[in-house]
C-alpha cells in the first residue's frame, strides 16, 4: 500500500539545487537496425523502464493530434528514443510495450495508452502512472515530475516549455529535444525507485 503522498507544492523549491538529469552521452536515438537490437536486449532485461512519449503540438481549434511522434524508454543508466516517423525499431517498440514482464513507469500518462493503440496498433501492458499513485486517495489530478523530484530528491527539475511544445515530428531533433525527452522517461524511473525505497513495497502496472 502506498504510504507516501506527495503534496502539490513543495516549500522553497525555487531555492533547491538543480536536478542533473541523464547526459547526452547516455541517450540513443534508435535509427538503425543495430541500435534497435541493442535497445531490445537491454530494455527486455530490465525489471522496469521509464516511459513517456512526445507529440507535435496542435494549435488550431479542432485540430487532431497525429502523435505520438517520439516514444522514450529508459533504464537506470541509458535512454532510448524511438522516432515514430522512421520504421527502425517499430517492432522492437511493440515487443517491449506489449511485454507483461517489463513494467513501464511514467508520470501523467493520460491518453498514452489509447494513442499508442490508435496510431501504432500497440496494446501497451504493465503501465504504471506514478503521478496518480503519488497523489494519494481522495485527491484529483496527478503529481508532476517537478513536484515529485523536489519531494524525493530535494532538487529542482527544470523543464523548458519552449522545448516541450517544439516540433517532435522533426526528423532532426535538437540536443535540447533529446535531453528533454530522455529525461522525461529517465526521471520517472528514478522516482519509481525512490518511491519503492520509501514504501518498501513493489508495484505492478495495469495489464
Amino acid at each position: 500500500m502506498n504510504d507516501v503522498v506527495v503534496r502539490r507544492a513543495e516549500p522553497g523549491s525555487a531555492e533547491l539545487p538543480i536536478y542533473e538529469g541523464i547526459p547526452l552521452s547516455r541517450i540513443s536515438l534508435v535509427v538503425s537496425d543495430e541500435l534497435a537490437g541493442q535497445a531490445l536486449a537491454v530494455l527486455m532485461a530490465a525489471d522496469a523502464v521509464g516511459f513517456d512519449s512526445e507529440s507535435k503540438p496542435t494549435f488550431l481549434k479542432g485540430e487532431v493530434s497525429t502523435g505520438p511522434h517520439l516514444v522514450q524508454l529508459a533504464t537506470d543508466d541509458h535512454a532510448y528514443l524511438f522516432p515514430i516517423s522512421r520504421s527502425r525499431g517499430a517492432e522492437v517498440l511493440k515487443r517491449i510495450l506489449e511485454s507483461a514482464a517489463v513494467l513501464k513507469v511514467g508520470l501523467g500518462l493520460g491518453n498514452d495508452r489509447s494513442a499508442l493503440k490508435s496510431v501504432l496498433g500497440i496494446e501497451a501492458r504493465q503501465l504504471l502512472d506514478l503521478g496518480e499513485v503519488l497523489r494519494g486517495p481522495g485527491h484529483r489530478g496527478t503529481v508532476g515530475a517537478k513536484v515529485a523530484v523536489a519531494h524525493f530528491f530535494g532538487e529542482r527539475l527544470q523543464k523548458s516549455k519552449k522545448t516541450g511544445t517544439s516540433n517532435w515530428a522533426n526528423p532532426h531533433l535538437s540536443e535540447r529535444q533529446l535531453l528533454y525527452a530522455a529525461n522525461d522517461a529517465h526521471v520517472a524511473l528514478r522516482l519509481y525507485r525512490a518511491w519503492l525505497s520509501a514504501t518498501g513495497a513493489a508495484a505492478t502496472g495495469s495489464a
